[in-house]
Order: C-alpha cells, then structure tokens, then sequence
C-alpha cells in the first residue's frame, strides 16, 4: 500500500448487506477468507447482475446509512477483532465514500480489497491493498468509458491492481483479449459467465451449474488453443458452493 492518503470523507455509507467471515469466491484472491461490505447503488445496469439487491433503486429502502466507524465495529464483530481481508463491493462500491473505512481498518491491522467496473476513479483506490477492475463485456449491454477507466487505473497506484472479466460467449472472449492487450500491465483472471442470476429476493437461489461448467470448460479450451498463456481461468467458486444465495 503506498501512495498520498485520500482526504476523509465523513459522509455514511449505503450498506446493502455485511456479511462473513466466509471465502472470496473469485479472481486472484480465491479461497481468501473475507468479510464483505457490500455497498448499495450502481451507475451500470448490467443484463446478468447477480446481485440486483445491490443495484436497482427498489431496493434502496433497505440500505442502511452507516458511518465508516459503524461498519468497522461490525466487521469486527463478525471477525472476532481479529484483522482479516475485507472485499469491499456492490453495486459499484466506487460511488461510496469509502476512504475513511479503509483508513480505519488499516489502523486496526485489516486488509482491503475492491471491486468495481472502472468507471468512477477516487484518491483513496491508492489506499487499498487490492484494486480489481472489471470492466464489463458486451454481454453485459454496457459501453466501457475507457478514459474513466484509464483514470481507474491511475488512481490505484500504491495498490495492487488485476483485471478480472467475466466470459460468456465468444464476443465476450475476443473482447477480453482486446481489453487485456491494451492493459499489458495488469494480471488477468477470466471467469465464466455466471448466467442464471436470481430475484433479489431469492434466498434458495439456484443455478445452472452444468451450463456454467460448460462454459468453464469451452473457455479454458479457447486461452489454451489461443496460447494466451498470460490469462488465469478461474471459476466462481462461491457459486459451485452455494448457487447464487445471498449473504455467503
């Protein structure tokens, strides 16, 4: 972690749900033990969202305003006041002001990842010790902003930064190849396509978990024949575990 501490911002943050400790189920920390502050609203509206509690304005009643000192007592709780990662999400958590938790726990010996799209860049993303950008596919419906997301990349100096995307098809594919090539820079972790994502309401949620190792499968046998040997495939491994249920 390096760079020039953000200003504190003391405004509360939307807490859409706060749970653990549990693993991270994707990207370049999987199999990290974590707790995870999942942060309320999104400026994307992405077609397969799997966590649309998280994300559309219906749900906003039951985000809960909390300052950064209210969070970190509850992490702490749920950690045992022992420092473990803490994987900041959403939503997109970069629309929160998150520099002040981060600040906090960091005090107290915690660790912070992040995960958001790239397409709003702040001072304190050189606080974290994990930045993760994923930029969203064509699958997704959404257009990338990719001076924002260069300014995503910049803020996250000090951090260390990787590029997760996420693969449903082959435009989605030959998309990440382009996305990869233009960020040399950046590790990259390529995951399937999670494509049955449950009401927001759902708590037995299920999913296809043949169609998705499928699609695991196809998308291994495509980076291995493609000699793109730089990418790691990895699957959604919260998914195998526990479908797309909420809170683990």
């Amino acid at each position: 972690m390096g760079g020039i501490p953000a200003v504190t911002d003391t405004r509360d943050i939307r807490v859409a749900e706060i749970f653990g400790p549990t693993i991270q189920g994707e990207g370049a920390l999987t199999g990290q033990p974590t707790v995870f502050v999942r942060t309320g609203g999104c400026d994307y509206r992405c077609s397969w969202c799997d966590s649309l509690h998280a994300v559309e304005s219906e749900w906003r009643e039951s985000w809960t305003p909390m300052s950064a000192d209210s969070v970190m007592a509850r992490v702490e709780t749920l950690s045992g006041g022992r420092p473990i990662l803490v994987s900041l999400s959403g939503g997109n958590p970069a629309i929160q002001p998150l520099g002040g938790l981060i600040s906090i726990g960091h005090e107290k010996g915690y660790s912070f990842a992040l995960e958001t799209q790239g397409s709003v860049a702040r001072d304190w993303f050189a606080q974290l010790d994990v930045l993760v950008l994923s930029p969203k596919p064509p699958s997704s419906g959404m257009t990338v902003d990719w001076p924002a997301f260069d300014d995503c990349v910049a803020a996250g100096q000090g951090a260390e930064t990787i590029l997760k995307i996420v693969v449903f098809d082959e435009d989605d594919y030959r998309w990440a190849r382009n996305v990869a090539a233009r960020c040399p820079a950046l590790p990259v972790y390529l995951q399937p396509g999670n494509h049955t994502p449950p009401p927001p309401d759902d708590d037995a949620a299920t999913v296809d978990q043949a169609g998705v190792d499928a699609r695991m499968r196809w998308l291994v046998d495509r980076v291995v024949q493609d000699g793109w040997f730089g990418a790691r495939v990895l699957p959604q491994l919260h998914v195998m575990l526990w479908g797309n249920k909420r809170g683990v």
